[in-house]
């Protein structure tokens, strides 16, 4: 159909649409009949160009930007759409429509108040876009207000297709686009943060291609929120973030500049937690690394020459390309400042992003890391005590990696320094990390020198506090782990850290670890177990823990490690008792601080309650019972004030009775100790402590059986009214030993050339013990039965006499019957 045809058939709606008094219903007849002509029937590009440009143009635009009826201005751009679409030569119609947008959705001038007309409105903004080019240069100024316009609206799918005429603006004429692009810079980043997350993904592409076509310097704008963006919880958002910067990084004329602003966004990728998106990082990073290279293949001459991989790299981690490796090495400077602050943010999830990018900064620089270990080691400090442990477990990464690339005498240099202050457990931590990540042979010299760092007193005994012990113990796991046989050279100081931890007042999970690394450290060394370091040490740790004992008081550090040394060495003990002993000796004194006394005097006990296993394993215990009893068990025997003196003297008469008890007590060495000692456990008996009474008693009948013979009046006399008291005793334990007491006093009378000069006493013994057979407790009735069968071979009818003067008044005289018939019983026998 020729154009004179459509244009003769038009005539009549276009001249009822332009009538002033043209009704509503009138409008709509007439732009449905031109639809009809123009849509509906099958209209060649020319003939259509030829009708639209000439006569239906203008009368559309006028509709579409003034008609009051929605219906109408819907149909005018459907009918504009169509005439683009298939038109030869769009282009031409620029002059009238783009001023019609810029009426219809740039205020103050008008607002389109339906949203679908909105978005048709923007929908043939990109039409024009994509069909006329670069014809759209000279009204790029109405194209940009109408854009700053529609990114901001409140219908989300004309911000969506706003962003994409962004980008058709920006591809289709750059050499203009750049003196503009500024202005859009601020609509999208206001719109960055929208609540739906494909508005959110279409800004991020609009924002890169309105910089990768516009004004580079815009990137400084809105760096930090695609920062933000990168902790989007919506993965298609960080997929596009990746994707610009990506893309900025492999084509942004201004690259070279924006090299240190832009490789932490594309690298913070790398740990994203989907797939996918870390391997596009990936992807990335690679074809950025192999450009750089290119362009820069002179600088990198003799490096891709000559390279060398490193003999010791993390294992199951690839390597970076040589432009990769350059490009951070070269930009660390810049980045690493800022990354340091972000790792100490408010902000949970920057602490975590920064943590996870320093680990792959550093995986980067390599060697390069060296120059900036003192902020590397400030800010590890202060991030390895941070309350998420992804912080923690990103930076202990990164700590790794300083050993594996930094020289030890530089690392280490400037690490022990912060063990000369008061250590912190996160100091602890990093040089744990650092060791765990050198080589064998290159930490191997250095060996020595951590050893003694370590070891000292102001780092090992510096806190009590569980988890820095715990850190402590780590340290020197990670040291027997990475050096094994070489940590010979440091044995004794890696035992005298064991020990110190083993001796603070910690959990039994603690205990355990401190066990198993022992075990470890002997097992290096080609020990058979950890009770053979203490063989190859025992000298030297009493050496050690017993250099200032004679200022000790009961929070001296050094008693928890005596009582680790003694108890946990098991038999090796027996090999050191001449210092063992010394130090008891020394700070046994009654004149020395009672509480520290107490714990000595406790773990003594210990001791003596498995001797052989422990004290005499080598038979040698016995040759140093004189010092013990005289020097050591008699002075703190001494009756002083207070109930920590009162615990001493227990624990004191504890350790003589296990003396006995176990027979490392003889009775000749009985017999040497007994009138020195006598007098005390005589008056121990009479002790508020239930124990310290029953030893007493204990203690006491042993002398007798020993060595009660030999014993003169007097003497006999003071013991048996002093265990007599006992069989009133509150407890019946000291109430039958007492009694057995009391039947070896009788024993030692039977030859005894003081049996007549005693016999007022027995008389009263008698009398006294017939009173304790009515004792409410069983038991003690019959041994004080037994004690009474004992005594009537002195003087049988003496005791007769007192039974039958009693008899009567006895609740149970079945006891008295009872030692009548073993009287007349014995007379008999003795016939």
């Amino acid at each position: 159909m020729a154009a004179a045809e459509v244009a003769q058939a038009l005539s009549r709606p276009l001249s009822s649409l332009q009538e002033p008094d043209c009704g509503r219903a009138a409008r709509l007849r007439a732009l449905e009949a031109i639809r009809a002509e123009v849509q509906e029937r099958p209209l060649s590009g020319a003939v259509l160009q030829e009708v639209f440009g000439a006569q239906l143009v203008r009368p559309l635009a006028r509709c579409l930007a003034g008609d009051a009826a929605e219906r109408c201005r819907e149909l005018a751009l459907q009918l504009l759409c169509h005439g683009l679409s298939h038109g030869d030569r769009p282009g031409e119609a620029l002059p009238v429509l783009l001023p019609a947008l810029a009426q219809r959705l740039c205020p103050p001038q008008g607002f389109e108040p339906s949203e679908e007309l909105r978005l048709g409105l923007v929908q043939l903004l990109s039409l024009l876009l994509q069909r006329c080019g670069a014809c759209v240069a000279p009204y790029l100024d109405d194209v940009i207000r109408i854009l700053q316009a529609t990114l901001l609206d409140d219908y989300a799918e004309v911000r969506r297709e706003s962003c994409r005429c962004a980008v058709a603006c920006a591809q289709a004429m750059p050499e203009h686009f750049h003196m503009q692009s500024e202005s859009l810079i601020k609509p999208l980043m206001q719109t960055i943060s929208h609540q739906h997350y494909r508005v959110r993904v279409d800004v991020i592409q609009a924002t890169g291609a309105v910089i990768q076509f516009g004004n580079g310097k815009s990137v400084d704008d809105v760096l930090s929120h695609l920062a933000q963006r990168l902790f989007d919880e919506i993965p298609k958002v960080r997929h596009a973030v990746t994707s610009v910067v990506g893309e900025w990084l492999l084509h942004l004329r201004d690259r070279y500049s924006y090299f240190h602003k832009l490789i932490p966004l594309l690298l913070g990728s790398f740990t994203d937690e989907i797939p996918e998106n870390m391997k596009l990082a990936w992807t990335y990073w690679e074809k950025i690394g192999l450009q750089w290279e290119k362009e820069n293949e002179e600088d990198l001459k003799d490096k891709m020459d000559f390279s060398v991989s490193p003999s010791h790299y993390p294992k199951g981690v690839t390597r970076p390309g040589l432009g990769c490796r350059e490009l951070v090495s070269r930009n660390l400077s810049k980045i690493l400042p800022g990354l340091c602050h972000d790792i100490t943010d408010w902000v949970e999830s920057t602490r975590i992003k920064a943590s996870q990018l320093l680990y792959t900064l550093l995986l980067h620089a390599e060697d390069h890391i060296t120059q900036h270990m003192e902020l590397l080691l400030r800010t590890l400090y202060q991030a390895c005590l941070d309350e998420e442990s992804d912080v923690v477990k990103n930076c202990v990464k990164a700590a790794e990696l300083i050993g594996t690339f930094v020289s030890p005498e530089v690392s280490l240099r400037l690490i022990t320094p912060a063990f000369g202050k008061t250590p912190k457990p996160s100091c602890v931590m990093v040089l744990t990390a650092v060791i765990r990540g050198s080589p064998k042979e290159i930490l191997q010299p250095h060996l020595t020198n951590l050893g003694d760092t370590l070891s000292q007193a102001g780092v090992c005994q510096r806190s009590e506090e569980v988890f820095y012990m715990e850190q402590l113990l780590y340290c020197v796991q990670a040291l027997i782990e990475v050096c094994q046989e070489d940590c010979k050279e440091i044995s004794f100081q890696l035992m005298k850290i064991l020990v110190t931890i083993m001796a603070i007042p910690c959990s039994e999970h603690l205990k355990e670890k401190v066990g198993e690394t022992m075990s470890s450290l002997a097992e290096v060394q080609r020990l058979d177990s950890f009770l053979y370091l203490y063989k190859q040490h025992i000298i030297q740790l009493m050496e050690w823990v017993s250099v200032s004992c004679d200022g000790w008081t009961c929070y001296s550090p050094e008693i928890l490690q005596l009582d680790v040394i003694a108890t946990h060495s098991g038999p090796v003990i027996g090999e050191a008792l001449n210092n063992f002993i010394l130090i008891l000796k020394t700070c046994l004194q009654p004149n020395k601080d009672p509480q520290m006394r107490l714990k000595l005097f406790t773990i003594l006990s210990q001791l003596l309650q498995k001797a052989s296993e422990t004290v005499n394993s080598q038979g040698l215990f016995p040759s140093y019972l004189e010092t013990v009893i005289k020097d050591i068990l008699a002075p703190n025997l001494q009756w002083h004030a207070g109930r920590t003196a009162a615990a001493i003297r227990t624990t004191a008469v504890s350790c003589l009775w296990a003396l006995i008890h176990c027979e490392m007590l003889s009775p000749k060495e009985i017999l040497t100790v007994k009138d020195g000692l006598m007098p005390q456990i005589i008056a121990a008996m009479d002790e508020d402590s239930k124990i310290t009474r029953l030893m007493a008693c204990r203690i006491v009948g042993v002398f007798l059986k020993v060595c009660g013979r030999q014993f003169d009046e007097d003497k006999f006399t003071t013991t048996y009214t002093e265990v007599l008291k006992r069989l009133d005793d509150a407890s019946c334990d000291v109430r039958l030993a007492a009694a057995r007491t009391l039947t070896n006093w009788f024993k030692c009378l039977e030859d005894s050339d003081v049996k007549s000069a005693m016999k007022s006493h027995i008389e009263f013994l008698y009398q006294e013990l017939l009173i304790h057979l009515d004792d409410p407790d069983q038991n003690t009735q019959n041994a004080v039965l037994e004690v009474l069968k004992e005594g009537s071979v002195l003087y049988p009818e003496l005791l007769v006499k007192e039974i039958e003067g009693v008899v009567h008044k006895h609740q149970t005289p079945v006891y008295c019957n009872q030692l009548l018939r073993h009287i007349q019983s014995a007379k008999e026998s003795a016939l």
